[in-house]
């Protein structure tokens, strides 16, 4: 029997957030050196939910503590630790540094600023869902088959998608051309994203996000008609 929802959230929700900021990265923290997905899991939540890192903390620690018994396995009340590449009598020891990570980063409020770049594929997605909706969505490789031009595929997601998304990711369009990066950066950004294909031509990748900025973010307020009572 797994547990429900609300359950697995209380135990084990953060715990899973940080588990997650390590697929495909490797786990190497040190005593002295918090590891890359662990600084990018602190850098995302910092900004985005601060009061989520002692909920982290307080999970880790408590899962090292009292790792599930035979009787949580047999049930599958249990989380199951993604595979980051370490033994299994070693995630005890991992899990405890992880925790003591955490506590210092919050005891030291040692805070990331706001216009660091997105070192990992887990904090390009966490950091800009939407735009990863977008891209991935719109332009994967099957674009070309699904609409006429890059112009074609902007309009069905401006005409499909809730506008309170699309005005999302108006605001995440505008974070990212708000770091400045340079166009190989900008071009790393989208592919980490899940864009498949080139940006429209002639335009460079950070041009043609301004360009999606531009084009979905022209919002007009709908007003009565003058002299209109209620």
């Amino acid at each position: 029997m797994s547990m429900k929802p609300l359950e697995f959230d209380r135990r084990y929700g953060e715990l899973d957030q940080v588990a997650g900021a390590y697929l495909g990265e490797n786990a190497d923290d040190a005593p002295e050196m918090p590891s890359r997905a662990l600084q990018a899991y602190l850098r995302h939540t910092w900004h985005a939910r601060p009061w989520a890192l002692s909920v982290a903390e307080q999970q880790i620690r408590e899962y090292a503590r009292n790792p599930p018994g035979r009787l949580r396995l047999r049930l599958g009340e249990f989380y199951s630790v993604p595979d980051v590449g370490m033994p299994e009598s070693e995630i005890q020891g991992w899990f405890f540094l992880l925790a003591d990570h955490i506590k210092h980063s919050v005891e030291e409020g040692a805070v990331p600023p706001p216009s660091a770049v997105p070192e990992t594929h887990w904090e390009w997605h966490a950091r800009f869902p939407e735009l990863a909706q977008f891209l991935g969505g719109w332009f994967s490789q099957d674009m070309p088959d699904e609409f006429a031009d890059h112009d074609a595929a902007i309009d069905d997601y401006g005409s499909t998608v809730d506008r309170t998304l699309v005005a999302r990711l108006v605001g995440e369009l505008h974070e990212l051309l708000a770091l400045r990066l340079d166009e190989t950066d900008y071009a790393l950004a989208v592919a980490e994203l899940g864009m498949e294909v080139d940006p429209q031509a002639p335009y460079t990748p950070g041009a043609w996000l301004a360009l999606v900025a531009d084009r979905l973010g022209g919002f007009r307020a709908e007003y009565g008609q003058p002299g209109a009572d209620g």
